[in-house]
């Protein structure tokens, strides 16, 4: 017999993701546009961003089980 994960907890993983996709993005253009304004070490905030996006994709991607 094999285990279905519920469809809510599929559906939020799914959202979840594209939350965490969107938020990182954002994180990711406005820091880039304004790198003079970033403080000390914008790198941080760009890796952060993108880390965001990565895990999003992921998340969409995998498989709830």
């Amino acid at each position: 017999m094999s285990k279905e994960a519920p469809v809510g907890l599929t559906i939020m993983e799914k959202l979840m993701g594209l939350l965490m996709i969107a938020i990182g993005a954002i994180t990711f253009y406005v820091t880039y546009t304004n790198l003079g304004s970033a403080g000390i070490n914008p790198i941080l905030f760009l890796a952060a961003g993108l880390t965001l996006v990565v895990l999003g994709f992921f998340l969409i991607i995998v498989k709830a089980e």
